[in-house]
């Protein structure tokens, strides 16, 4: 028994020393063997800083009509076959200084005096009108109205002339009036501060006149031709930044718009209209918004012979313009809408016109003229009362 004991004492001392012979060599080898490298890690992302955005602005300056009444003419005539209205006019160019765009619709057609000059109701009016208010710095003008074939092809051709010699010259766009189907259909696109734009022009007829049969583009008229219209406004749309529409429309004298008004407007800004400037009234109509669509339905008179008095308030209005381009992303926004009004004064014998600033009159131009003021002026923002009246004057 004893024996056998310490026998198998022997073998655990065995075993024990083994054990320890294996631990010296792993310690060993731990010791020796190369440091290992330490796992880099990953520094953090640098965040991508965002881009600065790009800021442009351009500012819209807009009246009404140029209705040149042969006793309109006849006051700027200077006795030597030639005619000066910027003194009628000078005070529309004083509140319009500092814009950018000046917006005008030009009733009457510009024939000139070759053409011969005549009043209501078939108008050629003498081209110094353009003068006056190109002179003035108005560069976008409608020629589609209820007038525009006054003097049949060839007036519309001396008119379309001139307009094309003072864009040429003066950088003047005009829009609604054309000599052939080429230009009738072109989508022009103008730019302004780093804003590019579209303008067009139509109207909703020419006091029972037709163009020939073929030449139906001497004349944007809508009636008939609304798709037309829409998909200009929709091409303008995809290839501008923004989109300024002139449309001659309503109900003559009404200071409401129509229905034909309200959901034209409607259709205008579902394709992609962003300022619609209306008249044909002869009287003033209020403002909107259609959602980010500005809506004048009609500014009224800018000058003319008319006697009944709300054929002498016109309305003179502005906007802003912003384009902000942040990275691929370009937003256009139009905001700032005003509108205030002005007097178109002249003696009774039909002479010393004058268009003058409502804040400008005195009794001696308008017995009153406080009361009449204040009565038009809430016609302004009847449809919507965030419409600004006043504050136009940039200098």
């Amino acid at each position: 028994m004893a024996k056998r004991k310490r026998r198998k004492l022997k073998k655990s001392a065995l075993l024990f020393l083994v054990l320890c012979g294996l631990l010296v060599i792993g310690v060993g080898y731990r010791l020796l063997r190369p440091a290992a490298e330490p796992e880099e890690t990953a520094a953090p992302p640098t965040p991508t800083p965002e881009p600065e955005p790009q800021v442009y602005t351009a500012k819209l300056f807009l009246t009404g009509d140029a209705l040149i009444h042969g006793t309109v003419w006849m006051d700027a005539d200077k006795g030597d076959g030639t005619y000066d209205f910027s003194g009628i006019l000078e005070n529309v160019g004083r509140l319009s200084e500092g814009y950018d765009l000046k917006y005008y619709n030009q009733e009457t057609i510009l024939g000139g005096t070759e053409l011969g000059l005549h009043g209501y109701p078939r108008f050629n009016s003498p081209q110094e009108v353009g003068d006056a208010m190109v002179g003035m710095g108005f560069n976008l003008v409608s020629t589609a109205n209820n007038h525009s074939l006054d003097k049949d092809e060839e007036g519309i051709r001396r008119s379309v002339e001139y307009w094309k010699r003072q864009e040429a010259e003066h950088g003047v766009h005009m829009a609604g009036t054309y000599l052939s189907w080429e230009e009738q259909q072109a989508i022009p696109v103008y730019e302004v501060n780093g804003i590019t734009y579209t303008f067009l022009s139509w109207t909703y007829g020419c006091n029972g006149l037709y163009a020939p049969a073929g030449m139906e583009y001497l004349v944007n008229v809508y009636p008939g031709r609304e798709e037309e219209l829409l998909n200009q406004v929709r091409q303008a749309n995809e290839i501008s930044d923004l989109v300024i529409v002139a449309m001659h429309w309503g109900t003559e004298y009404s200071m409401e718009a129509n229905d034909e008004q309200r959901s034209l407007a409607r259709q205008l800004h579902d394709a992609g209209a962003d300022i619609i400037i209306g008249n044909h009234p002869h009287v003033i109509q209020p403002i909107e918004w259609i959602d980010d669509t500005i809506c004048y339905y009609a500014m009224g008179n800018m000058v003319s012979a008319q006697i009944e008095e709300p054929n002498l308030v016109g309305m003179y209005g502005a906007v802003t313009i912003t384009k902000t381009v942040t990275g691929d992303h370009t937003e256009v926004k139009v905001s700032d809408a005003k509108a205030d009004l002005f007097w178109t004064y002249y003696h009774e014998g039909y002479y010393n016109f004058k268009v003058i600033p409502f804040d400008e009159l005195d009794d001696a131009h308008l017995p009153g003229h406080d009361m009449i003021y204040e009565k038009y002026k809430t016609k302004i923002t009847e449809y919507d009362e965030s419409i600004q009246v006043g504050g136009i004057r940039l200098q």
